[in-house]
C-alpha cells in the first residue's frame, strides 16, 4: 500500500465537502495526495514532455541562449548542476525550463515578475507551454478552494490572494548519470502554497515520512499535490511541507533520462503570510509570530537554494 493516498477529482463535483476532507486528511498525514480524473489532458502532458525532450537534446550553445543568470532560474533555461537544496552541499543533477504568468505591461505585479522566454527552435513551443501553464493554474486554484473548505474557511478565501500569483511551471530533465549518485535531486521542501506534479515518467520520487524514505509509485497520469512551505507556515504546521527527493533506484533509471513537470502555485507577491488564527491554541502556539510578505519569503528561499 502506497503511503500517498489517491482520490478522484470527480468527487469534487459530487460532494465538495467530502473531497476537501479527504484531500486535507491525506495532506495532514503525508503532505502529499494523488489526484486522478483531473482536468489536465494526458495528451497535453505527453506532447509537452516530447517537446521538451526535443529542446533538452539541443546543443549547449543553443540552450544557453535562454539562460539568464541574473533571473535566478525564474524564467527560461537553467543548466545542469545549478540548483542546490536548502542546506545541501551538492547541486542537483538536472536542467530545467521555467515559465510564469503573463501580465499586462501596466500590471502592478510586473515589478515582481519577469518576462517569459520561448524557444524559437520549436514552432509550437509558446502555444503548448502556455496551454499547459493555464491548465495547471486553473486546477491549482480549484484545489485551493478545497483546502479552504478543509480549513473551515470560505471556499473563495484564497481567490483574491492567488488571482495573479507568481506561480511557475517547471519542466525538469534529469539526464542519464554514469556514476551511482544516489540522488538526482536532494531532499527539499517546496517554497510555495501547493505543488502539482505530473509526468514523472520514471521511478525515483521519494518522500520522508515517519523518519523513513518512501517511494511514490503513482501512475504518470496522476497529479501529485503536495503542501509547500508557505501553506505550512500559514497553517502553523497543521498542513506539513514534507521533504522529498529524486533518486536513481535502479540501473534502468540511472541510465535513462527522467522528465517531470511540477507547477508551483504561489500567492500574489504582496500577500502577507500571517498564521491562521484557527490553527493556534494552547497546544499549538504560534510558530510564526511575525508575518512576512510572500515575495520576501520567496527571495529568501531562492537565495538559500543558490538560485540568487
Amino acid at each position: 500500500m502506497s503511503i500517498v493516498e489517491t482520490i478522484s477529482y470527480e468527487l469534487w463535483d459530487k460532494d465538495p465537502e467530502a473531497f476537501a476532507h479527504q484531500l486535507g486528511i491525506n495532506h495532514k498525514l503525508s503532505g502529499f495526495c494523488g489526484i486522478t480524473d483531473h482536468p489536465i489532458p494526458n495528451s497535453l502532458v505527453s506532447d509537452s514532455i516530447e517537446m521538451f525532450s526535443t529542446f533538452f537534446s539541443l546543443s549547449e550553445d543553443i540552450k544557453m541562449q535562454y539562460f539568464l543568470q541574473e533571473l535566478g532560474g525564474a524564467r527560461g533555461y537553467t543548466p545542469y548542476r545549478i540548483e542546490t537544496p536548502k542546506g545541501g552541499q551538492h547541486a542537483d543533477l538536472k536542467e530545467f525550463w521555467q515559465m510564469g504568468r503573463e501580465l499586462p505591461i501596466d500590471h502592478p505585479y510586473r515589478k515582481y515578475m519577469f518576462d517569459n522566454q520561448y524557444a524559437n527552435e520549436i514552432k509550437e513551443f509558446k502555444t503548448r507551454i502556455t496551454e499547459l501553464f493555464n491548465a495547471f493554474d486553473q486546477f491549482g486554484k480549484e484545489l485551493m478552494e478545497a483546502i479552504a473548505l478543509y480549513l473551515d474557511l470560505e471556499q473563495e478565501y484564497f481567490e483574491p490572494h492567488i488571482s495573479d500569483g507568481n506561480s511557475v511551471l517547471r519542466t525538469i530533465h534529469y539526464p542519464p548519470v554514469a556514476e551511482d549518485t544516489g540522488e538526482r535531486s536532494g531532499a527539499h521542501g517546496d517554497i510555495n502554497l501547493i505543488t502539482l506534479l505530473i509526468g514523472g515518467n520514471k521511478p525515483g520520487l521519494e518522500i520522508f515520512v515517519n523518519d523513513e524514505w518512501h517511494p511514490i509509485d503513482t501512475p504518470q497520469s496522476t497529479v501529485v499535490c503536495n503542501i509547500g512551505d508557505m501553506l505550512e507556515r500559514f497553517t502553523n504546521n497543521h498542513l506539513p511541507s514534507v521533504l522529498h527527493r529524486v533518486t536513481t533506484p535502479s540501473d534502468m533509471t540511472k541510465n535513462s533520462s527522467r522528465y517531470s513537470i511540477p507547477f508551483f502555485l504561489h500567492p500574489n507577491p504582496d500577500w502577507f503570510i500571517e498564521t491562521l488564527s484557527t490553527c493556534i491554541d494552547d497546544d499549538h502556539p504560534n510558530l510564526y509570530p511575525e508575518a512576512i510578505m510572500a515575495d520576501d519569503f520567496l527571495q529568501q528561499r531562492l537565495y538559500e537554494i543558490k538560485l540568487l
